[in-house]
């Protein structure tokens, strides 16, 4: 019999290649895949668990006031679609930073402005919960079960054009110097503390893609439409008045950026509370803020609830490892994905059986995520969603990471613990993921190149 830990990790591989044409597999371990030839977008509204087709179908999700949440996971939030395994989804993601420049990144799009609408009278989404990131979705896995693996592939990214013709063609993002931020307590110069919002545009023309700052402000207090004041960023989707800022021009003048098209956030609903902050990551996925997780990738995130119900948001032009400042460059991308359901049965004797974290595959690489607790909302009880806040720490996360890391390789590549202890600190690299979001983060990388020599073959089998 194939040894069953060998299996490889993509476990739909077989139907996944059938369907995009690759003639074959030609290393242990192949590179995923974009698919040229994704199928035509569909009305949504003809798709439903009760219609499955023969053949993967594609939608597309337009953001809007009416297709997003604000803030908040949840188990109970209505979807607005409802898909199939193997289907496509081509999703608005829109920045929660949008308002540091209404006039760059909100006016002219109707459904970013709908999104963002607030009067004295009416406010385009008034449901807001306990965090702070746009979220599109929820989409509904049909069959996803608990204790199943939902793997997202991230077929492509595209920065989403400015809807204001006086900057047709162009996009913009914001990187927030916050109060969140590691640094905020280690400013040297006055004033201090002070946060800053510093303004680029994001240019994915040319054969190398770059995001140019072109200005910045110092936040002073902002009053919104309730007639509240908020001295700091405290609430998200605030307009900021630029008569009330003083706009500094040729920040970071003659350096370029190079894009790093990503997603902070997108995962499935937690299990343990209704409504989930959107900032502390989790076993769920989440705001995660993993600069690897472009296009070419897939994670794949353990099922909690019925249908998944998978949401993204916090769509970032580029970030280092750590976003030591509070943000990234937070941006509006237009995403592409395809949903593949493995079911629990199917996971038995392959490398994916086990996993019960956010488990991130590049086209080299296994990359698997720790966090100061592994699900929060469990070990830190009713209060959980305030106290992660207060308990943040790196040192439990690189343990977790640690832990998680050598289970992988034990379970999934046949190794012992010193054999996996060994492979980790000589062929492995941690790094911080992000140490403002809460439930810090630190992520394990394992090249799959280290195993192409191995004497058993990985036998792929098909959801």
């Amino acid at each position: 019999m194939m040894n069953k830990r060998w299996r490889l990790t993509m476990l739909s591989v077989l139907s996944f290649i059938a369907f995009i044409g690759i003639a074959g597999i030609t290393n242990l371990f192949p590179a995923l895949s974009v698919p040229s030839g994704i199928p035509p977008i569909e009305d949504a509204a003809t798709t439903s668990c009760d219609s499955r087709s023969t053949m993967p179908r594609h939608f597309q999700i337009i953001g809007k006031a009416d297709t997003v949440h604000w803030g908040y996971f949840s188990k109970s939030q209505p979807p607005i679609l409802s898909v199939h395994s193997q289907d496509y989804v081509t999703l608005d993601l829109i920045t929660h930073h949008a308002g540091d420049d209404y006039e760059r990144m909100i006016q002219g799009d109707s459904g970013i402005e709908s999104i963002y609408r607030w009067t004295e009278t009416e406010q385009g989404i008034s449901n807001r919960g306990p965090g702070v990131h746009i979220l599109t979705g929820p989409v509904y896995i049909c069959d996803a079960e608990p204790g199943d693996l939902l793997e997202v592939r991230i077929l492509d990214l595209q920065p989403k054009p400015s809807g204001n013709p006086n900057y047709s063609g162009k996009t913009y993002g914001s990187n927030a110097a916050a109060w969140w931020g590691f640094h905020y307590k280690n400013l040297a110069q006055e004033p201090n503390p002070r946060e800053v919002i510093t303004i680029y545009e994001i240019d994915n023309t040319g054969e190398r893609n770059w995001a140019k700052a072109i200005y910045s402000y110092r936040w002073t207090p902002q009053t919104t439409p309730d007639g509240k004041q908020h001295a700091t960023i405290d609430y998200p989707g605030i307009i900021v008045d630029h008569s009330t800022v003083e706009e500094t021009p040729n920040v970071l003048e003659g350096v370029k950026v190079p894009l790093r098209l990503h997603i902070g956030a997108m995962g499935v609903a937690p299990k343990e509370a209704d409504i989930v902050n959107s900032i502390p990551p989790g076993y769920f996925g989440g705001n995660i803020d993993n600069r690897h997780t472009g296009v070419g990738t897939s994670m794949y995130y353990p099922v909690a609830v019925p249908g998944a119900l998978f949401s993204a948001g916090d769509a970032h032009a580029a970030q280092g490892d750590s976003e030591l400042d509070g943000t990234a460059i937070e941006t509006s991308l237009v995403g592409t994905f395809q949903f593949v359901l493995h079911k629990q049965a199917d996971l038995v004797g392959t490398m994916l059986e086990g996993v019960n974290y956010p488990l991130l595959e590049t086209p080299d690489a296994w990359i698997v995520h720790g966090f100061t607790y592994a699900n929060y909302l469990e070990a830190l009880g009713p209060d959980a969603q305030t106290k992660i806040f207060e308990v943040s720490s790196l040192d439990p996360a690189l343990q977790d990471c640690s832990t998680k890391l050598r289970d992988f390789l034990m379970n999934g590549m046949n190794l012992t613990e010193d054999e996996a202890y060994s492979l980790i600190t000589v062929g492995g690299d941690f790094a911080i993921t992000q140490v403002v979001d809460g439930n810090w983060g630190v992520h394990g990388i394992i090249p799959k190149a280290m195993f192409e020599d191995r004497p058993v073959k990985p036998r792929p089998i098909s959801s």
